[in-house]
């Protein structure tokens, strides 16, 4: 049964439209946890649009379950990371006018600048991520700049799946790319996690991928909790998971 990461980066977007102190992510990050996470995401964006530098401060303090810190390859967030210290660091692409994250870090033409934060990293004692494309030149790059962990975008098998009401012959063929990268990530010595627009709908058919170590889903679970609350939206995703 894979484990499953919330990322609450959308209680703090919902905090930000008003500029307030509410809802607190920090106390939705408690109630994720009572709901059966087993870690935190976060990803702190270098325009700071949802997660500020202090929510991310305080949940490294009071959180109990890993946090995984999501972060551009820069030398501010590189220097963030190595002051917080959280369990994980993942490096992600950003770019200021998407609305989230639209494709994975290509890896392979990034290689020499993204080996040398991983080594940084590496010597804080912080486990390194990649968040990749299922595709395999992206994970022999992985290989090579060291990283402990590849996470795939499951983004094109989620759109694929919505747009075909279920799991059909696009979305299958998706769902075969992530298995297939994931064995390769696994066969390299790494971590298999995977994430993005996973939902309620979708998320069963991926957990069952073998060697799956972790989900990071987010944006789903907080929409849930608006009708059922944080708690109970993290526990119906985590039995979907475990099914």
């Amino acid at each position: 049964m894979p484990r499953l990461s919330v990322n609450i980066d959308h209680v703090a977007t919902i905090r930000q439209a008003r500029r307030t102190w509410e809802p607190d992510p920090v106390l939705a990050a408690r109630e994720v946890e009572l709901g059966g996470a087993d870690g935190i995401t976060v990803h702190l964006r270098e325009d700071r649009r949802h997660i500020q530098d202090a929510d991310v401060e305080q949940l490294r303090k009071v959180v109990s379950v890993p946090l995984n810190f999501e972060m551009a390859a820069t030398d501010e967030m590189v220097a963030f990371a190595l002051r917080i210290r959280p369990q994980t660091a993942m490096l992600v692409p950003e770019g200021r006018s998407e609305i989230t994250t639209e494709g994975g870090l290509d890896v392979a033409a990034l290689g020499d600048s993204l080996r040398a934060i991983v080594d940084r990293l590496s010597q804080a004692g912080i486990a390194s991520s990649v968040f990749i494309d299922a595709d395999p030149r992206q994970v022999e790059a992985a290989v090579k700049i060291g990283v402990a962990i590849c996470e795939v975008h499951t983004g094109p098998y989620s759109h694929a799946f919505h747009l075909e009401g279920s799991l059909r012959a696009t979305s299958l063929a998706e769902l075969e790319r992530v298995a297939q990268v994931g064995a390769l990530i696994q066969s390299a010595g790494m971590r298999f996690n995977a994430g993005h627009a996973l939902n309620y709908e979708n998320v069963t058919a991926l957990a069952q991928i073998p060697g799956l170590y972790e989900l990071h889903i987010g944006h789903s679970i907080i929409s849930r909790a608006v009708f059922v609350g944080i708690r109970s939206a993290v526990a119906e995703m985590r039995a979907l998971c475990s099914r």
